[in-house]
């Protein structure tokens, strides 16, 4: 007799100017977790505020939540994360891949941190590994990494959904870049093949969608993703998708919030240590992201 997983209720929250899906997810006992926050940035001003995180903390409180973790499926290079903000209201730990180590280290460099950033993960509570297992009420979380955007890729498996960051986007948009410092486009494929074989029921939680003419769609399946993914469904061969991503990344702009995001998400959401007038910076390498236009 075939069991089926059980079924967390999973709300999304869309940050419109980024794309990005934030989640809650409830395991029906009072537990939550939540799965890539974003912190709301404007670029021209160099401004945060925390209005998107606040919806989410309202949900918390309004429901009577105990948030459990505060997950990071990557290091994001699209928008700046929240974190580090819901860690230090709620109390919750934040995680992330083990593979932030490598992020760290390339991006310290890149940015001339100098010692004052530590590239050995401390910013965040806990490192995850392929295989770990977090308590969740009594769903529990499975961790798989799935790299090859970055090296730290993770997703989060609950019950039947799957939170499975930019692996993966809408059938009908594809797939992650992986055009990164230290991202494959071989490594994402192993990640893909990873995910489509998972049971084709399987509710995957998309971290972006980019709709032309819909509305935003958190979700997707298995089986959507193996029958329509225009990168990699309908049985793609490796070489197929590795040729057709590393001709597509070669075209894609630079993310318009990489250089932000990066310095504060390798930093698990806090800003830089500020100056002795209470103001915190951030460095433009330039020259050294992109090609010239």
């Amino acid at each position: 007799m075939t069991v089926n997983p059980p079924t967390p209720r999973v709300d999304s929250l869309f940050h419109a100017d980024t794309n990005t899906f934030t989640y809650l997810v409830d395991d029906g006992q009072g537990h939550a977790l939540i799965i890539d926050p974003v912190l709301d940035f404007d670029l021209a001003s160099v401004r945060t505020w925390t209005a998107s995180a606040d919806q989410v903390l309202a949900q918390v409180r309004e429901r009577g939540l105990q948030v459990q973790w505060i997950l990071e499926t990557h290091a994001h290079a699209d928008h700046l994360s929240a974190g580090g903000y819901l860690r230090d209201v709620l109390g919750a730990p934040l995680a992330i891949g083990r593979g932030i180590v490598q992020v760290q280290q390339r991006f310290k460099t890149l940015f001339d941190l100098g010692e004052d950033f530590i590239a050995d993960g401390r910013q965040f509570d806990r490192l995850l590994d392929d295989g770990d297992r977090l308590e969740f009420g009594q769903l529990g979380v499975q961790v798989l990494a799935t790299p090859g955007h970055t090296d730290d890729g993770m997703t989060f498996l609950v019950g039947d959904a799957a939170f499975i960051g930019d692996t993966l986007f809408a059938p009908e948009t594809g797939t992650a870049r992986a055009d990164f410092p230290g991202g494959s486009a071989r490594r994402l494929y192993a990640s893909l093949q990873r995910l489509l074989g998972l049971p084709a029921s399987t509710r995957l939680f998309l971290c972006h969608d980019y709709p032309k003419d819909r509305a935003p769609q958190p979700e997707t399946s298995v089986a959507a993703q193996r029958q329509g993914n225009i990168h990699v469904g309908q049985d793609a061969s490796e070489e197929q998708f590795v040729q057709l991503r590393e001709t597509r990344d070669a075209t894609l702009p630079v993310p318009r919030l990489l250089l932000p995001a990066l310095q504060i998400n390798i930093r698990g959401g806090h800003l830089p240590p500020a100056d002795a007038h209470g103001v915190a910076w951030l460095r433009l390498p330039i020259n050294q992201i992109g090609r010239a236009p």
